[in-house]
């Protein structure tokens, strides 16, 4: 109770923030000198330029939040869900009244890099410039040249659908000043170029921070547990630790094999599912050689990981009846002994999806079925059926308690309670 009394005094406090910040503080608009508005809009039509855009478009996905299923690309209409409710991913064609046909590259740099909009708004963050604020000037500028080249399109943006407070948008100046600051990337002098490169895709146009990294209660990132893993807000997935090293979630992972795992979506680790099979069919499969390694030594370099201190793991009831049940529906595929096929069927051994913290993983994959994206390297991945038609909730619960408990792991248990409330959780 006490925790729920201090959560909605902050929210309290937001708001009246905010709404004295709208009240009294007038919206700025962006300072342009003419003579570089000039020399950058000069510039958009350079074919090279596009064609680094469409490049730069890619590692960033940005058409994974800007195109709804079934609708032109970018012309935004993808309803984004928060736990604060709901935003609609805007319209970046260079369509004049309902898209960025009208915009200057400030206004671009300026919502990219300060989360601030054309006309002076602060920007729900439910758009990562968190993270793209690192994206340098000549990106931001290749990015926006590629957006101005696509057909326009007309679709008009969808108002946000959030709950008061997160409705009263001038609440975010509050937001702002705690969790954000704005700031290009600046490279580690006493690293390489390559470890450079893959902190600036990863933390900045990869955003791979804003999936992996826990938040707090307002939404923000947990700044001391950075790509330490946590549960993606509101979409009933775990994004997994991207350390490599003892204690981390990759920890025995080599360069290669995240290599693999980005470029086909599949690896001897293990494959990519749930949200990440788009981000590796969208995005990451489409990166040059010379950036995945990139993302790959960076992501190497991230600490090792202290172990948490947590009560005894206590072996599941349905231990055995779970074993029963993998003999007979998974163990074909996966293994008597749970390592799986190299490069078909992942190991559930030792596999950070089946052991992160909370089993939502191993319950969605059981529930929904595991789909690896289909990818140049790996056109016609082997897929794992749904389960959720034949298999009831304890069911589901005995078999993941099974696989999470079995050969090398020890992750605590689910309930068949957590199976019922993640049956019913949106797919999308």
């Amino acid at each position: 109770m006490k925790r729920w009394i201090m959560g909605a005094a902050g929210v309290l406090l937001l708001a009246v923030i905010g709404v004295g910040a709208w009240l009294f503080v007038p919206a700025r608009a962006p300072q342009v000198v003419p003579a570089q508005a000039q020399a950058d809009a000069a510039k958009l039509h350079d074919p090279a330029l596009i064609e680094r855009g469409a490049y730069l478009a890619k590692l960033g996905d940005c058409a994974a939040c800007h195109t709804t299923r079934g609708g032109a690309p970018y012309a935004g209409g993808r309803p984004l869900t928060t736990p604060f409710g709901e935003v609609s991913a805007p319209n970046i064609t260079p369509d004049a009244a309902t898209g960025i046909g009208a915009w200057h590259f400030a206004d671009f740099w300026r919502a990219l890099h300060e989360g601030i909009g054309r006309h002076g708004q602060p920007l729900y963050p439910v758009f990562s410039y968190t993270s793209f604020t690192k994206v340098s000037r000549d990106d931001a500028l290749a990015l926006f040249a590629y957006l101005k080249s696509l057909p326009p399109v007309q679709q008009p943006a969808r108002a946000p659908e959030l709950q008061f407070p997160y409705s009263v948008r001038q609440g975010l100046v509050a937001w702002r000043a705690l969790y954000f600051q704005p700031g290009e990337y600046q490279p580690d002098p006493k690293q390489s170029p390559e470890w450079n490169r893959g902190a600036y895709l990863v933390e900045g146009l990869g955003h791979c921070n804003e999936c992996h990294t826990t938040r707090n209660a307002f939404g923000a990132m947990d700044e001391e547990r950075r790509l330490a893993g946590g549960q993606i807000p509101a979409q009933s997935w775990y994004a997994p630790d991207l350390s490599m090293q003892p204690g981390g979630g990759l920890a025995g992972w080599s360069q290669q094999e995240i290599v693999a795992l980005l470029k086909t979506g599949t690896s001897t680790k293990g494959s990519a599912f749930g949200p990440m099979a788009d981000v590796v069919r969208l995005s990451t499969q489409h990166m040059n050689d010379a950036d995945l390694a990139a993302v790959a030594v960076y992501l190497q370099s991230l600490p090792p990981r202290q172990p948490v201190a947590a009560a005894p793991v206590v072996r599941a009831s349905d231990h055995a009846h779970g074993g029963e049940l993998y003999a007979k529906r998974c163990a074909d595929c996966h293994g008597d002994n749970g390592q799986g096929v190299a490069g078909t069927y992942p190991p559930l051994d030792d596999n950070t999806s089946v052991t992160e913290p909370t089993g939502i993983n191993a319950v969605r994959s059981v529930l929904l079925g595991g789909f690896a994206p289909a990818t140049a390297g790996n056109p016609q991945p082997y897929s794992m059926p749904p389960f959720a038609q034949s298999l009831s909730d304890t069911e589901v619960a005995a078999v993941v308690n099974y696989v999470r408990q079995s050969w090398g792991n020890h992750a605590a248990p689910v309930a068949a309670g957590d199976v019922s409330r993640l049956r019913h959780t949106p797919v999308d």
